[in-house]
């Protein structure tokens, strides 16, 4: 049976867009394995908490995040490269 395993900050995402994000990957790998796989496709999104996620040697928290994610602020400069 697939598995599709996302990891995000906690806070990023709504109830509502993890319910569309499941849905949305669902769709997806129904179309390489064929409807017949739905029922017993899984996903799981799974939360970190700010501080425990890091790229390239630096830890994001929900600001970096929602920085990001406003346009305020470049992937790069969030990140200190």
């Amino acid at each position: 049976m697939p598995l599709v395993t996302v990891k995000g900050i906690e806070g990023v995402f709504s109830p509502e867009q993890k319910r569309e994000m499941i849905r949305k990957l669902t769709d997806v790998m129904v179309e390489f394995e064929g409807e017949k796989m739905r029922p017993i496709t899984w996903v799981i999104i799974e939360d970190v908490k700010a501080g425990d996620w890091g790229i390239a040697g630096h830890a994001l928290g929900l600001e970096d995040v929602r920085a990001v994610q406003s346009g305020a602020v470049a992937v790069r400069d969030a990140i200190g490269a």
